[in-house]
């Protein structure tokens, strides 16, 4: 569905839509950037939670459902960094993120992120006088 690019200065395109996706697609594998959504269909729960834990990434992931209690469910499942449920990209500076797996080391934004700039070192000493 569209994907077209935009005339004029810049590099902007249009939403890309690919639908019908197999987990064998590059898309399904790689982590990508833009407006651009694969849609691919699936079963079961447990189904859809393996397949997309099966990726060496997991940065984000987007649910959208009206059973909020089956998308909390999967939500918990999911090996990402954050998962949105019927919203995308919106976020506070007070909450981490970040990815996991093959997406990122630590987190941004919030107290956590402090811990990319923090160096801890234990320092033990034997204060025993029995030399």
């Amino acid at each position: 569905m569209t994907g077209e690019f935009i005339d004029g200065p810049g590099y902007f395109a249009k939403p890309f839509v690919f639908v019908d996706c197999t987990d064998d697609m590059t898309i399904m594998k790689e982590e990508i950037f833009g407006p651009v959504v694969a849609i691919t269909k699936f079963k079961t729960t447990d189904e859809v939670i393996e397949r997309a834990n099966s990726s060496e990434y997991g940065l984000a992931a987007a649910l959208f459902s009206s059973n909020i209690t089956k998308a909390t469910h999967v939500a918990r499942k999911l090996q990402a960094g954050m998962v949105w449920i019927n919203s995308n990209g919106d976020s506070d500076i007070h909450v981490p993120f970040g990815g996991v797996k093959m997406s990122g080391i630590g987190r941004e934004l919030g107290s956590y992120a402090l811990d990319m700039y923090t160096e801890h070192k234990a320092i033990h000493i034997n204060l025993g006088l029995n030399h």
